[in-house]
């Protein structure tokens, strides 16, 4: 079983706005780091948003600050990514990441993919001009 799952992607104009929202399933990361990921098309892995568990410390690709907005919800279990302004270059498959990442680790530790165990299926969001 998926041990994260994102829902809310969709096909939106641009300029528009969707919010992500991404789930556990069945384990708890209520004391993991949350991060979202995407991936286009014939371009690398991109870090996007990322936040330490207790909420301390947030960090933001150069490509979504002032746009997206990471946040959770400890009781629910949740997080999300809020996503304004959109373009087509956002257009790619959106993933959330857990991982035990300490509030201490630095803003390079929480870019890096690898250090996220647990990933969900992705969501797609698609850009029409």
């Amino acid at each position: 079983q998926v041990p994260l799952v994102e829902s809310g992607g969709g096909l939106v104009q641009a300029g528009g706005s969707l919010r992500l929202s991404c789930e556990a399933s069945e384990h708890s990361f209520s004391h993991y780091a949350m991060a979202w990921f995407r991936k286009a098309p014939a371009k690398e892995w991109e870090f996007v948003a990322a936040m330490s568990w207790d909420g301390s410390s947030v960090y933001y690709a150069d490509s979504a600050k002032g746009r997206f907005t990471i946040s959770r919800d400890p009781a629910k279990g949740t997080v999300a990514l809020r996503l304004t302004s959109l373009k087509p270059e956002d257009a790619a498959v959106y993933y959330c990441a857990a991982g035990a990442l300490s509030p201490f680790d630095g803003s390079i530790a929480y870019t890096i993919a690898t250090k996220y165990a647990y990933w969900g299926q992705g969501t797609q969001v698609t850009l029409s001009s």
